[in-house]
């Protein structure tokens, strides 16, 4: 069998077993992505500071979460059509996370379904909620979360509209997958997937079925463009933030203005973040405004991480530059599009190996203690 020790191992193989289309959505950003690679490259030029003659033999990766315990400062992060990626993807995903001892937070664009998920796992997960022109499904989605036993609600709001993502565009992206001619040869080769997925229960949005049309809107660009609601202000951020009763995570933030407002507002936590490299193309990378985020909060309220994670020592370079948690998306979606809940946990694997040695060849033996130490200036 292929030795798989590496998310880019996974990656290969999620590329050869997931159609076209689905995969360069995962996998792609916005314009001319130009910010997707930089949240790579600034992450990759970090450099850490190697220590000896250590005792490093007490090795601890659990981290608190928003004061719930973990076995690694990571969250799954929340990812639109990963049902889609594999079929069940949502629920195979939670279930990884679960057994791992992980957070996952479900995407509102989710294939499977707040109640499906929570049929089949056992785990509280969180919940990622967009704004939709009607407030009355985005206030139906807050409460079905709520009486699902989601703790944590995680509200995007770096998506008023829509980036332009090209590569949607040209691959002809439609939900339910759309069987062009092109489509269908590139499918053809990937029988295991259409195997799965097109005879699966669910092919569209799970949490969206009451608000979706039947008819008139075919591609996954035009209906986004026509439920996220551009009129969102912090008003509306202090009205979410009196109605969910538990914990608020506020995902997209870029900016030591908006972080220090979202902490004012009553955010329990900021989650540094350009969506991926998917939405404002030439915007910095998120590890290169991670110190100035926390700066700005000042401990008011927890910074998590988001973008170009890709092994474990981009976990630690997070930490050590203030993170609580790093959120991963592409990650274990490549682990799921290679191997199913097997390919999630293996992701978690080996991000979890990759920490604990890169931890203690810094000196270091517990990931709390983690600081701008271990990196050079």
């Amino acid at each position: 069998m292929q030795v798989l020790n590496s998310i880019a191992d996974l990656r290969e193989v999620a590329r050869k077993r997931v159609p076209r289309a689905i995969f360069q959505y995962l996998d792609h950003g916005s314009y001319d992505e130009v910010t997707l690679p930089r949240n790579r490259s600034d992450l990759e030029a970090l450099r850490f500071r190697q220590r000896v003659l250590i005792d490093v033999t007490r090795q601890s990766l659990q981290k608190d979460i928003l004061g719930v315990p973990a076995n690694m400062p990571v969250v799954l992060a929340p990812c639109g059509l990963t049902g889609l990626v594999h079929r069940d993807g949502e629920i195979l995903a939670a279930r990884a996370a679960q057994d791992f001892g992980v957070p996952l937070c479900l995407s509102t664009v989710s294939v499977c379904s707040i109640e499906d998920v929570r049929t089949a796992t056992t785990a509280p997960f969180w919940f990622q909620l967009y704004v939709m022109k009607d407030r009355g499904y985005t206030q139906a989605l807050m409460d079905r979360a709520a009486a699902a036993g989601c703790e944590t609600l995680v509200l995007t709001v770096d998506i008023p509209v829509s980036g332009l993502r090209r590569r949607d565009a040209k691959n002809g992206l439609a939900v339910p997958p759309r069987l062009t001619l092109a489509n269908v040869l590139d499918i053809a080769t990937k029988p295991a997937w259409a195997a799965g997925v097109l005879l699966g229960k669910r092919k569209t949005f799970g949490n969206l079925a009451g608000a979706m049309p039947h008819t008139g809107v075919s591609t996954l660009a035009q209906w986004i463009s026509t439920q996220f609601d551009a009129s969102v202000t912090w008003q509306d951020f202090e009205q979410i933030r009196a109605r969910w009763k538990g914990k608020l995570v506020i995902k997209g933030i870029l900016d030591p203005v908006d972080a220090r407002r979202a902490v004012e507002l009553g955010a329990d936590a900021l989650i540094v973040s350009n969506h991926g490299g998917r939405q404002l193309d030439g915007a910095a990378s998120t590890i290169s405004m991670l110190p100035h985020v926390v700066e700005a909060v000042a401990g008011r309220s927890e910074v998590l991480f988001d973008g170009g994670v890709r092994c474990g020592q981009d976990i630690l370079k997070a930490v050590a530059l203030g993170a609580n948690a790093v959120l991963i998306g592409r990650a274990y979606l490549y682990g799921l599009g290679a191997r199913g809940q097997q390919g999630v946990s293996l992701a978690l694997q080996i991000l979890s190996r990759e920490l604990q040695v890169s931890l203690a060849l810094t000196g270091c033996n517990d990931v709390r203690d983690a600081s701008p130490d271990l990196l050079l200036p």
